[in-house]
């Protein structure tokens, strides 16, 4: 067996805040102890279950967070950014089961530090009508390659909200949003061990969950905070403009369409 484990910061238990989750945050090295702990609590879940390959993306901000002299010897990591699928880097057909691990809802819901890849520029991702943020974004592209997303991590509202798309995933609450930036969490230890259990339950479960999938042709809207963030986007000739803060394109593959959303925060942010 084959796993791939996306690894986000906001969804671990613990981490409620800028300062823990920012490059320059005076709490940001304690909170990448944290994240790399709940890491290897997935792999040594997957090796148990039966992996005899385990693959770590490092999915936050820079991509630059997991502490390498801390990680489990049993996975492989990749580290670093830019990359052509994102959060989702290294996943391809070969692999048994994807984990998104330390995830967090999309920007405009409940939910610890939501957001859409980028909070400062984009409010809403819609595709074919339905919001989706980066559970979703992420999970269809495992589904692409046919690889189930058989966990979630994180907050109660994050979970929500990967159960809505898929029912049957398996999901690890490792804390409670109170709002936005507070949190009722578990111990480390607790929540490392809630973790573990979820991964060899969802591990031995993962041939009844079924790939999720954004069935194309494929019409996007991207949101952003404000025209300005439009005005910079719209270099990219694919976009035709909705209204002063959104743009609309069409595409028919779902991982050209993904390159695109990314391409656009990308130059919005610029």
């Amino acid at each position: 067996m084959k796993v791939f484990i996306s690894a986000d910061m906001e969804g671990v238990a613990g981490v409620v805040h800028q300062e823990q989750t920012g490059r320059d945050g005076r709490e940001h090295d304690r909170a990448r102890e944290l994240m790399t702990l709940e890491v290897n609590s997935a792999i040594e879940g997957a090796i148990e279950a039966g992996a005899k390959e385990v693959l770590v993306n490092d999915s936050h901000g820079t991509m630059r967070n997991l502490l390498p002299e801390l990680l489990h010897n049993g996975a492989e990591y990749i580290i670093g950014s830019p990359k052509i699928l994102s959060m989702m880097e290294g996943i391809d057909g070969s692999f048994d089961a994807a984990i998104l691990l330390g995830h967090h809802s999309r920007m405009g819901q409940s939910g610890i530090l939501n957001h859409s890849y980028n909070g400062r520029v984009v409010t809403n991702i819609n595709i074919n009508g339905i919001d989706y943020g980066e559970i979703g974004l992420n999970a269809a592209i495992a589904g692409t390659f046919q690889v189930p997303t058989v966990l979630v991590s994180g907050c109660q509202f994050a979970t929500a909200e990967a159960l809505e798309l898929i029912p049957t995933i398996e999901t690890a609450v490792v804390k409670q949003t109170v709002n936005r930036v507070v949190a009722k969490n578990l111990t480390p230890s607790n929540a490392q061990a809630l973790i573990k259990e979820k991964v060899l339950s969802a591990l031995g479960k993962r041939k009844e969950i079924t790939p999720f999938t954004i069935n194309g042709p494929y019409t996007v809207e991207l949101t952003y905070l404000h025209s300005g963030f439009a005005d910079a986007a719209e270099v990219l000739p694919i976009v035709e403009r909705v209204n002063g803060e959104s743009h609309r394109f069409y595409c028919d593959d779902f991982l050209t369409a993904f390159r695109y959303i990314r391409s656009l925060i990308n130059l919005a942010s610029s």
